[in-house]
């Protein structure tokens, strides 16, 4: 599973439909959490970008394929990597892992967009920092 940065998630009772195995939409929330994190590590203070350069990161598309559950209990790796930085959106390859077993793999687009909403370009600073692939952390 190579990656730019991986976040370790246990699955909660919360976390699963009636049949015991991870909720599909689920799988969305993790990997926004899982971006999140990535972003801490970059040292990328999202309300420093809001309220020093009016810029917030907003999902704009995802496609997700399911391979196999996840279920109660299941420790799951998570993945980001950054598949195209452009001026003004990233798209990000995401995996959920069990051990060595795939789980889901998404495509997320995400834009950069003023406090109205409008596009604005990446952050220089913020954009140099995502460049560094180089970066790979593990957090439980």
């Amino acid at each position: 599973m190579p990656a730019d940065f991986i976040w370790n998630v246990r699955v909660y009772y919360e976390d699963t439909d009636a049949g015991g195995i991870v909720y599909y939409a689920n799988y969305l929330k993790f990997f926004e959490r899982a971006r999140t994190e990535w972003l801490r590590a970059l040292d990328v203070n999202q309300h420093t970008l809001l309220a020093e350069h009016d810029t917030l990161f907003v999902v704009k598309s995802v496609s997700a394929e399911y391979h196999a559950p996840a279920k109660l209990d299941d420790e799951l790796k998570l993945t980001v990597s950054i598949e195209k930085l452009g001026r003004a959106s990233i798209v990000f390859l995401q995996e959920a892992w069990c051990g060595q077993q795939l789980l889901n793999t998404a495509r997320v687009k995400v834009g950069c967009v003023d406090s109205a909403l409008r596009p604005r370009a990446v952050p220089a600073a913020v954009a140099d920092k995502m460049r560094q692939t180089s970066i790979t952390t593990q957090t439980d």
